[in-house]
């Protein structure tokens, strides 16, 4: 999602700055943002002087004091205490100006900024995978966000070629929210018995989406989906129709998280990335 993320604000003309602490996730998002970018050269979407002038405005590093910017969009793992700890840490490379941006795809903004040195410059900007292909961004305004500072992520949206719609800091969001059930219901269909994971994604596939849902809870991620099922679960008083799938729990318990892992509901050892 970062790189992917990093790739969509190089392509706006955005100068871009790609942090990780892991110097392999960082080679691994120089591959991918190269090799997304080829793709769109052979598509003729972009010339070969434009790839590399996109490549070129993204500097990837691994030293967290370079990471400075005017809007810092923070892609990581989906525990409040990472995200509060890694905006507290920029926070004292950065001037007050900074806008602090999370792609938090289920944690509250409010209850986020409420620990942040800089809360009123905290907003939620949730984009979907992957980033350079999905227009939507759901842009989260918290309880304690300036609203120029929301109207600024919003119209940096809009720059990016996205479609941003203003949500209010709940559950799930809208999109989240909504989207438990596509997943929900798939996996007591197939806990049931009722159908396999590829007959459900197929009938779903061609009724008009684009993805089932078993293909894309393994893009996703196990772990991110479920997390997201477990927050959206406690935040409605654990409400039955939210409630967490035992198939998922379990495929989160054997590591088998998706695609990053090369197995979750499918397989995927043979492919080389």
């Amino acid at each position: 999602m970062g790189s992917g993320i990093a790739q969509v604000t190089a392509q706006s003309g955005f100068n871009t700055i790609l942090f990780d602490v892991n110097r392999f996730v960082l080679d691994k998002a120089k591959i991918s943002v190269e090799k997304n970018l080829e793709y769109l050269v052979n598509k003729e979407k972009i010339s070969p002087a434009e790839k590399k002038e996109i490549y070129n405005r993204i500097q990837f590093t691994a030293d967290i004091q370079e990471c400075t910017g005017e809007v810092i969009i923070e892609a990581i793992i989906e525990t409040e205490e990472a995200k509060v700890s890694l905006f507290n840490e920029l926070a004292q490379y950065n001037n007050e100006e900074v806008i602090f941006a999370t792609n938090t795809s289920s944690l509250s903004v409010s209850s986020l900024q409420e620990k942040i040195i800089i809360p009123q410059r905290v907003v939620g900007m949730h984009f979907f995978n992957p980033p350079y292909i999905m227009k939507l961004v759901e842009v989260v305004k918290g309880s304690l966000t300036n609203d120029e500072m929301a109207m600024a992520i919003y119209e940096i949206c809009k720059q990016m070629d996205k479609v941003p719609v203003m949500c209010k800091d709940t559950p799930g969001f809208i999109v989240n929210r909504v989207a438990r059930h596509y997943y929900l219901e798939s996996l007591q269909i197939a806990e049931e018995g009722v159908a396999s994971f590829e007959e459900v994604d197929s009938l779903l596939e061609s009724s008009g989406f684009k993805m089932g849902p078993f293909k894309l809870m393994d893009i996703i991620g196990m772990d991110i989906n479920l997390a997201v099922s477990q927050h959206i679960y406690d935040a409605f008083d654990k409400a039955e129709r939210f409630k967490p799938s035992p198939l998922q729990i379990e495929k989160v318990k054997k590591g088998e998280l998706g695609k990053k892992t090369r197995k979750g509901f499918y397989n995927y050892s043979n492919q080389k990335s």
